[in-house]
């Protein structure tokens, strides 16, 4: 008997490879004979990294970015493409698992520590970027990863707007004078599962927000 097992990761519990791992256990415990592959699976949530680097973790790069409240916390990403590709994970600095459930509120929780990644990336010579969004606890359109990128996002009196969603509302001017210059040769790709817009019954802010 053969079998593949590609069990995507449980939020908060199992990584795609602890699940599937577990399952192989069993399989062979009621078939010794059985041979199981483990292939992770990744949706672009937590794993999308463990996925695409399977069985290599040479390329692994652990930076010291803010968590969705700012704090200061171990992060990681991987670069594939003999050095030209980043994967970075929205989940590793600014990921929904990495707070307190009382601390779970998009009008606070900021994306910038995925720009630190992402900057982290740009320094070590990568143009190239696929990026998975899911397990997010963020809410903030961005803005937190692009002020972390040089963007400025300027309230009435010219001064910086809060972390978070709630910084969104007192945008007056946004400034990309001191906007990392790298940027402009760099490509974005996203990996998501869902295909919702931010506003409207069915937008993230509704949906994904509460």
């Amino acid at each position: 008997m053969r079998v593949v097992v590609a069990i995507d990761s449980f939020k908060g519990s199992l990584t795609t490879l602890q699940a599937g791992n577990a399952a192989a256990r069993g399989i062979k415990r009621v078939f010794d004979s059985a041979i199981v592959s483990v292939c992770p699976l990744a949706d672009g949530g937590e794993g999308t990294l463990n996925a695409l680097l399977y069985e290599d973790e040479t390329d692994l790069q652990k930076v010291k970015v803010c968590n969705p409240l700012g704090q200061r916390i171990n992060a990681h990403y991987g670069i594939i493409d003999d050095g030209g590709t980043a994967v970075i994970e929205i989940a590793a600095a600014a990921g929904i698992t990495l707070i307190k459930e009382e601390e779970k509120n998009p009008m606070n929780t900021t994306t910038y520590g995925v720009g630190e990644l992402i900057k982290d990336a740009v320094a070590k010579g990568c143009r190239n970027f696929i990026i998975g969004i899911g397990g997010s606890a963020t809410n903030d359109c961005g803005i937190g990863m692009l002020q972390a990128l040089g963007f400025d996002f300027l309230d009435a009196d010219g001064k910086p707007v809060e972390f978070g969603a709630k910084g969104l509302y007192n945008i007056k001017s946004i400034s990309i004078k001191n906007a990392l210059p790298e940027l402009a040769v760099c490509s974005f790709h996203v990996a998501c599962d869902v295909k919702n817009v931010l506003c409207g019954a069915q937008g993230c802010s509704a949906v994904y927000g509460a």
